[in-house]
């Protein structure tokens, strides 16, 4: 894939990070993300948002510049974290105890929303339609004969009454469904009709096509639904005092709306330097399409961090920032060890490495994962997050400057930060040696 990514070098789309906002104006460290959640995302004493608010001066003088929440909306159940996705006109306790965006930029923090664009859950009403079963392996063919089914696809939100948008969701407004309620049977049904063009064309291919993932799929060539979709874009900026987006399950919608919403959301007045973020493994047709609009997690540089925790010592770590988003385009690179729900663990033994290579070398834009700073159920190890925290703190104050590398051996690999005019730099020499995992980082005494 990447071998085919370097023929473009040379007429490939802008970078994005240079041109999005990566915290507060006037920062002169280095920025820095934070996932803050889990899948779990929950607090023994108090909910999410409390948390967060409670951490936000810890947070700031450790030097994050921003954090990635989950998503704020309503969810189809109480328990939900959001990507069960109901109303996103609803922000329940995210907008109420209102101060959470406000407290976080009064201490250099940015906010950035997971937004849940593909799909919902939960409706309010059942409608009759027409519909064929698609086969679940491949949803370009029929797994039967068209049929009239009953689906969760009325949405009036009669809580919200009409505030903030008036628009009501019915079956017209999507492509597919999973249930049908008339004959209490589970599948990936096709909406056909009229007023339904199928399945998009500009999804990713795998399965076929992968348009439909969950729960009810969103049409998003209906103008109905991209004039709803775009007005909350704005309006969710607006009212939170978030400045970008992590874009949720980008390879099941039509990238077209995709760049449109980025486009006409960052075109908004005080938006211009709009964040926003994706996730998915196959990165070539989505690096071109998005025309440097959105910048990338980097799942190649995870995976191969991935291969290295599984290989120990006969990994060679001169491999590990090959055919990553890192190596090719930097610049479009948002670097990170754990996260993503992508359930390939990085293992213990070598995940300090992998920060290591994310928070002091450079380039690329790092992003931390909360589940290997805070305790939780979910895989925390102490001794990773002190050393993490030690990463942290050195990458505010020593990665700076030129990069020099060192390729010793499989084993053994270093590189060199110069530093700047305001910064000292750094030596760091790395080795996954079986009797000796190390990481060494010297720093330099101005």
């Amino acid at each position: 894939m990447f071998s085919r990514l370097k023929e473009w070098l040379f007429s490939s789309p802008p970078s994005a990070l240079p041109r999005m906002r990566l915290g507060p104006e006037g920062n002169r460290d280095n920025p820095l993300m934070l996932q803050f959640f889990t899948w779990d995302a929950l607090n023994q004493d108090m909910s999410w948002w409390r948390h967060f608010h409670a951490e936000i001066p810890k947070l700031a003088q450790m030097g994050f510049t921003q954090v990635w929440l989950p998503p704020p909306n309503k969810a189809a159940e109480k328990s939900g974290r959001g990507y069960d996705a109901y109303d996103l006109w609803d922000l329940g306790e995210f907008e109420h105890k209102g101060a959470i965006a406000t407290r976080a930029r009064e201490h250099g923090i940015d906010i950035l929303i997971d937004a849940v664009l593909n799909h919902k859950l939960g409706a309010d009403k059942v409608e009759k339609f027409q519909a064929i079963p698609s086969n679940p392996q491949n949803r370009l063919k029929d797994a039967g004969p068209v049929r009239e089914i009953e689906g969760w696809t009325r949405f009036e939100y009669p809580g919200r009454n009409g505030k903030y948008s008036t628009f009501q969701w019915n079956q017209e407004h999507f492509t597919g469904v999973d249930w049908d309620h008339k004959t209490r049977e589970r599948g990936i049904y096709r909406i056909v009709g009229s007023k339904h063009k199928g399945w998009s064309r500009h999804v990713d291919t795998e399965l076929g096509n992968y348009d439909f993932l969950l729960g009810v799929d969103i049409d998003h060539r209906h103008p109905e639904v991209q004039k709803d979709l775009l007005a909350w874009g704005q309006w969710v900026l607006e009212t939170t005092g978030a400045t970008g987006f992590r874009l949720d399950a980008i390879k099941h919608m039509d990238r077209r709306f995709l760049l449109k919403f980025i486009e006409k959301t960052r075109a908004a007045p005080g938006n211009k330097r709009m964040f926003a973020v994706c996730t998915l493994k196959l990165l070539l047709p989505y690096i071109r399409a998005f025309k440097g609009e959105t910048a990338f997690f980097d799942v190649p540089l995870h995976m191969n961090f991935n291969q290295a925790s599984r290989q120990r010592a006969r990994y060679d770590l001169r491999n590990v920032l090959k055919e990553t988003v890192l190596s090719i385009k930097p610049n479009d690179a948002v670097t990170f060890v754990e996260g993503q729900s992508l359930e390939s663990w990085v293992d213990k033994y070598f995940k300090i490495q992998a920060y290591t290579l994310i928070l002091l070398r450079g380039p690329g834009y790092p992003c931390v994962f909360y589940g290997d700073l805070y305790p939780n159920q979910e895989g925390y190890d102490e001794n990773t997050a002190k050393n993490l925290t030690m990463l942290i703190e050195a990458r505010k104050k020593f990665a700076y400057g030129t990069i020099q590398d060192y390729q010793v051996d499989k084993n053994c690999i270093g590189f060199v930060r110069t530093g700047d005019s305001e910064h000292d730099g750094c030596a760091v020499l790395l080795s996954n040696k079986e009797d000796h995992v190390s990481v060494w980082v010297v720093l330099e005494d101005s």
